[in-house]
């Protein structure tokens, strides 16, 4: 079955044409909640619940564009949205200016060990880190994601950035 019949048969609640469509891309979204999530349980979580989301929202999607990118963003929204009722974000007035913004890179870790390294840091941190840096949001459109000034994002990253460099310092992995 095409995507387009697959979409339409969810559009109409077919539970078998659902369950495909869950299938076909429960892991993609699974490893973007996994980089959400401070642990597997809570992706999954996290997973089931972006999929009701996704199937309460299936007729606003009016195929144009990429179907991935909206459930992409979809679960990123749900996730996000999800912490911000639980209040893990709370506006904090940082002063930045003697912050500077400095880009590490931790291209020479295995992806498996930097994911366990950002899933450990604070969920403000572990938000902001993976929407600028795995995700490539602007400063800009994370404050607006999750609620906090530009200046509190920049903030956010740079003290991700420094735990992670101080993580890895201590497990003895050079980086680049």
């Amino acid at each position: 079955m095409s995507l387009k019949k697959l979409i339409q048969h969810c559009k109409n609640g077919d539970r078998k044409a659902q369950e495909q469509l869950y299938r076909k891309y429960a892991s993609i979204l699974f490893g973007l909640c996994l980089k959400y999530s401070r642990n597997k349980t809570e992706a999954e979580d996290n997973l089931h619940d972006s999929f009701l989301t996704i199937f309460e929202k299936i007729d606003q999607f009016k195929f144009k564009g990429s179907f991935e990118g909206w459930i992409k963003r979809i679960t990123v929204n749900t996730v996000l949205q999800k912490y911000r009722k639980d209040q893990y974000l709370k506006l904090v007035t940082e002063n930045t200016e003697e912050e500077a913004e400095v880009d590490y890179e931790f291209a020479d870790i295995q992806l498996s060990t930097l994911l366990q390294y950002v899933q450990e840091l604070p969920t403000k941190y572990r938000l902001t880190f993976n929407l600028y840096v795995l995700d490539g949001y602007t400063h800009k459109e994370i404050s607006e994601m999750l609620g906090t000034s530009q200046g509190t994002s920049k903030s956010n990253l740079s003290r991700a950035r420094m735990i992670l460099r101080e993580r890895i310092k201590k497990e003895n992995i050079n980086i680049a």
